[in-house]
């Protein structure tokens, strides 16, 4: 019993001093790991400077240059990039209604420009011409004399071989049913009154383009709302991807048709002003015209 007793004690012993021991090497062990594991980076620092100094100097010697290795980013979204409910988006999407309005619009758009160039330049050129007409037809005799001194293809030169013209059908006999003066008012009102409905041209156009184009616009707008709530019945929700395509094709569609109507509407105000100059002009020369004739200077 003793004996046992004896062992026992002496295996405690055993597994105490090993308990110590062990204990002793970890915590003798561990300032020497730290050491080492400070050590480690030092140790792949050094290369990194060798190598540092070493491009360095390959560089001063002109030999080679440290390449660079910055790392490339994808670049982010740019303002170039199509806008998927611009105007283009809307012709692509758009259906067969959508896009009839939309050539609409733009048929009365062109239509509308070219009526008010045209009518601007043919505007200007009568009042070149009235400029040279009152200077080359005011020296002259007789009425015969002063057509002769116009150019041809002269609208005033027009009014002018009116009023001949109804002095030789007056001369014809017509003496015992009206006067002179009558006779010859009413021919050259009747040139006068050519001239005007010729400068009237196109003026009809600008007034339908400038009172039915908000109302094609409107139009594209409420399909466009329509196509909106298509949308929102199918998706089963009011997200904003589901109704900016429609929403935003209705809003061109009325500022297209705003801006189609805007330049008629002036176009037709400002052509209207000018043709009651003109107008005025042709009467001038029509009294100038008439006072030739009442004065027996016509051959």
């Amino acid at each position: 019993m003793k004996t046992r007793t004896i062992q026992i004690s002496r295996l405690f012993g055993a597994f105490a001093l090993a308990f110590v021991l062990s204990a002793g090497l970890t915590f003798v062990g561990t300032p020497v790991e730290a050491q080492q594991q400070q050590a480690a980076p030092l140790a792949d620092e050094a290369p990194a400077e060798d190598a540092a100094d070493n491009a360095e100097v390959e560089t001063a010697d002109g030999e080679s240059a440290p390449s660079d290795t910055t790392e490339e980013t994808s670049p982010g979204p740019t303002a170039a990039e199509t806008n998927p409910y611009g105007l283009s988006a809307l012709w692509e999407q758009g259906d067969f209604v959508s896009k009839a309005t939309l050539l609409i619009l733009a048929i009365m758009s062109m239509g509308s420009w070219y009526v008010l160039i045209t009518k601007l330049f043919e505007q200007r050129r009568l009042f070149d011409q009235f400029n040279r007409v009152i200077k080359l037809f005011a020296p002259t005799d007789t009425l015969r004399a002063g057509i002769e001194a116009l150019p041809k293809r002269n609208s005033y030169r027009a009014i002018a071989e009116d009023g001949e013209e109804a002095v030789a059908q007056f001369n014809k006999g017509l003496s015992s049913e009206v006067t002179l003066s009558e006779w010859s008012t009413a021919a050259l009102n009747r040139a006068v009154d050519t001239l005007a409905a010729k400068l009237q041209g196109g003026l009809a156009f600008l007034a339908t383009v400038g009172s039915t184009a908000p109302f094609v616009g409107l139009f594209g707008t409420v399909w466009g709302i329509y196509h909106a709530l298509v949308a929102i019945g199918v998706s089963g929700q009011a997200s904003i991807d589901k109704v900016a395509g429609p929403v935003g094709e209705a809003l061109i569609m009325t500022a297209i048709g705003l801006a189609v109507a805007v330049p008629a509407v002036l176009g037709y105000n400002l052509l209207t002003r000018r043709n009651k100059g003109v107008v005025s002009h042709a009467r001038r020369f029509a009294t100038e015209v008439h006072l030739r004739i009442l004065s027996g200077k016509v051959a």
